[in-house]
């Protein structure tokens, strides 16, 4: 296999190397010094200018989604011209974001644009392909060794025309961010299947909907970080507006099952 750079991978490496020198390097010390601001006020998560002003620079240079392979909505290409870039990229905090091709938006962007419904597409997906808003990945439990998504024990099970989500997730990164209105849930819709890998599924939640309660917000390296620590949530039991620090898991979540229908049928066993 030829594992030499494209002529088109060779001008983005140019030109994502110029935008990171000339913009995204410069401004990490005015964003560590807002997101101490903000976390001296109370809220670290509080969405930061500095990133916002990169986001729309990097747009403007057509640097934007550019993780996506063999899409209408990205740059359409392959992970062989995509690593040198999102190694530069990676290079600075705060470089990915500023391309709009930070986790965990860009592998649920992809889910969606794969197993999307229109109406899901234009609800959620539309609006992170444009940097609008954020999303989340709740996968990680507390009780099970979850990087083998075949331990998972959340249930997602299908009710009348509902789905009904019971379990607790935590790490579920980003979540704390105000702009986070969406998550992709990983759950077991068919624990007696005899094929252990085809077990779960994946369902879009919106962050809003009654039924869910964050339990507490952990810390990473005994720190609770800027804006890139993790969130444990309790999936089932209060809504997010209840102040008790102690979930009482009673009443499971549930939405309607035309708005979630299009992410039953992703079936992956492990997603990351």
């Amino acid at each position: 296999m030829d594992f030499a750079y494209s002529e088109r991978t060779k001008a983005l490496q140019a030109k994502v190397s110029r935008f990171m020198d000339e913009n995204v390097y410069p401004a990490e010390e005015r964003f560590f010094a807002e997101v101490q601001e903000n976390r001296r006020k109370g809220n670290p998560w509080v969405p930061t200018r500095v990133i916002e002003d990169l986001k729309q620079k990097a747009r403007a240079q057509e640097l934007w989604n550019l993780f996506l392979p063999e899409s209408e909505y990205g740059a359409s290409l392959s992970n062989l011209e995509y690593a040198p870039l999102c190694e530069i990229m990676g290079r600075s905090p705060i470089g990915p974001e500023a391309f709009n091709c930070s986790a965990p938006d860009t592998g649920n962007m992809e889910v969606l644009v794969r197993y999307g419904s229109p109406e899901i597409r234009k609800r959620w997906l539309e609006p992170l392909l444009r940097g609008e808003i954020r999303s989340a990945f709740a996968m990680t439990e507390p009780a099970v060794a979850s990087s083998d998504a075949t331990n998972i024990q959340a249930r997602i099970e299908r009710q009348g025309g509902e789905y009904v989500i019971s379990g607790r997730k935590w790490w579920t990164s980003g979540a704390n961010d105000p702009r986070c209105k969406v998550l992709i849930f990983m759950g077991k819709t068919d624990p007696n299947n005899p094929d252990r890998h085809r077990q779960q599924s994946m369902i879009v939640v919106p962050m809003d909907r009654a039924g869910w309660g964050p339990a507490a917000s952990t810390t990473a390296c005994a720190s609770s970080g800027w804006p890139s620590a993790h969130w444990r949530r309790c999936a089932a039991g209060r809504p997010s507006a209840w102040p008790s620090a102690n979930p009482s898991p009673s009443r499971p979540s549930r939405w309607s099952a035309s708005r979630t229908r299009a992410s039953r049928s992703t079936r992956r066993a492990f997603w990351c």
